[in-house]
């Protein structure tokens, strides 16, 4: 059999549809359908007519006609047949089969016209083979799809996370010139009388400022990086004359690059589960908590499919009331009795290159033994119009362990620098924000207290809101954590990793 065409066209024989499966110009196809009608016998029953080159099978649809353009010496039952097949094709795409439907749903139907005949021969398929093969449904598309869009996404986070580290160093860059060294009582902005036990961060000497480089001078006119230092290193030319210390971008870089290292970099395993709580919190300076807001969340990543059917088996120390939440693809029935995270269907996998909430909690409470850190200010009226001033912290929770405590509290400004008595840690004195700042590497059980004493002139209300700012990343607060994980049938643990991390948004005593 050599199907030469098969086509849709009116009573009259105009072409509305015509898909040609060998060489054939426009005028020629046109010029024998406009022959077709021409040559049917009314009075014959055949549903075929043939002329000296080519032969015509056709059927009947309303006000058109299916035809097929076939040679002459092809077998008719298989024209029959493929006709017929032709014929069941149309109604699949078109609901009313009348010259504005099949126009709209032109290339439709030639694409399925494809699907049955290839170079003039018919095709061994069916309906319903036609219908999957013109939806072009594949699963290996979706996939891929679903990871580049994953690719895209953690593309565009990376981005975004770079544009925010450029922008940071830009503004130390324009501040870098300005800053001037940190106060300056006592000959020096930084009192140490340690009394924690530990490894201490020894803090770096600031490095002398290098004098200026007179570049050679150049002929071209090529654009000038940088052309506002001159301006930055006369100002702090003039600081220098002044007396104060000014501390180089290169000592700040390199100190910032020394306390970098001081924290570990956690290891990601193909399946890492991180947990993390968000605190806010806001005290009363006389005692009392007036607020405190818990969040937690529990996040899941799997980077290896053949990892992605798994359960996770939850610690909860938690005694203090949480009110939790699960997914709704995460069995909470299973959770609230057994602790274990998993999905409802076992054999379902986890999604894999994205982070995955598994679940929630949220707690609110007025009860002072929560916090994690206690802050007693008690600022005294010395009679000279000053204020002798006391601060002390107290660790509420012994297994805690936390990184970075930074206390500041504001001072009066235009009295100078204040007057530090004794101090357990590091403070530095911000004259430009007007704070005064107790610094504390690590505070766990072996300093679950400290004090700090200075004297300044002032009034009791000058020394408030305190803002303490910290966080931890060993325990949480709720002593939430991952005790376990293994595949989905609980046939063999899984290698993992994890990640916790307790988080100040805001820590006010007012």
């Amino acid at each position: 059999m050599v199907l030469l065409a098969a086509a849709i066209c009116t009573k009259n024989g105009r072409c509305i549809i015509s898909r040609q499966f060998v060489e054939m110009t426009r005028s020629r196809i046109e010029g024998l359908l406009a022959a077709f009608p021409k040559l049917m016998n009314t009075g014959n029953q055949h549903t075929f007519v043939e002329t000296e080159s080519v032969r015509y099978v056709y059927q009947p649809l309303e006000k058109m006609y299916m035809v097929l353009i076939t040679t002459k010496n092809s077998n008719i039952l298989e024209d029959l047949e493929t006709l017929r097949l032709f014929s069941r094709v149309i109604p699949e795409y078109c609901r009313v089969i009348d010259e504005t439907d099949i126009q709209e749903h032109a290339f439709d139907l030639i694409f399925a016209f494809d699907e049955v005949v290839a170079l003039g021969y018919r095709e061994s398929v069916n309906l319903a083979q036609i219908r999957t093969f013109t939806e072009m449904d594949s699963h290996e598309e979706k996939v891929f799809m679903a990871v580049r869009k994953s690719q895209e996404d953690e593309t565009k986070a990376a981005m975004k996370r770079k544009a925010k580290e450029l922008q940071q160093m830009k503004r130390e860059a324009q501040r870098g010139g300005r800053m001037i060294g940190m106060g300056s009582y006592g000959g020096s902005g930084i009192s140490s009388s340690m009394k924690m036990g530990g490894d201490i961060t020894q803090t770096l000497p600031p490095e002398p400022v290098k004098s200026k480089i007179i570049p050679s001078k150049s002929t071209g006119k090529a654009m000038k990086l940088g052309a506002k230092s001159k301006d930055v290193d006369n100002f702090v030319d003039q600081l220098i004359l002044e007396g104060e210390t000014v501390r180089s971008s290169s000592a700040k870089s390199k100190k910032s690059d020394i306390a970098k290292t001081v924290v570990p970099t956690a290891l990601t395993e193909s399946v890492h589960i991180r947990v993390e709580e968000k605190l806010t919190i806001i005290a009363g300076r006389d005692g009392g908590l007036e607020q405190m807001l818990l969040m937690g969340m529990c996040m899941l990543r799997i980077t290896d499919d053949k990892l992605s059917c798994i359960k996770i088996q939850m610690i909860n120390d938690n005694d203090k009331g949480c009110q939790m939440q699960t997914h709704p693809n995460v069995d909470k029935k299973a959770f609230l009795s057994t602790w274990v995270l998993g999905l409802k269907s076992p054999d379902k996998p986890f999604p894999v290159k994205q982070d995955v909430g598994l679940f929630k909690w949220r707690l609110q409470s007025t009860d002072e033994s929560i916090l994690p850190l206690a802050i007693n200010c008690w600022p005294n009226d010395n009679g000279s119009g000053g204020c002798d001033v006391n601060i002390e912290y107290e660790l509420q929770q012994d297994d805690l362990e936390l990184v970075d405590v930074v206390i500041a509290i504001p001072i009066p400004s235009g009295v100078g620098a204040p007057n530090v008595a004794d101090v357990d840690g590091d403070f530095k004195h911000d004259s430009r924000k007007n704070l005064l700042e107790w610094c504390l590497p690590v505070i766990d059980s072996s300093n679950s207290s400290g004090s700090m004493e200075f004297s300044i002139p002032g009034s009791p209300d000058d020394f408030f809101p305190i803002r303490v700012s910290f966080h931890a990343t060993k325990r949480l607060i709720t002593g939430i954590q991952v005790g376990s994980v293994e595949t989905s049938q609980g046939a063999s643990p899984v290698k993992y990793s994890t990640e916790t991390a307790l988080l100040v948004e805001k820590y006010e005593i007012i």
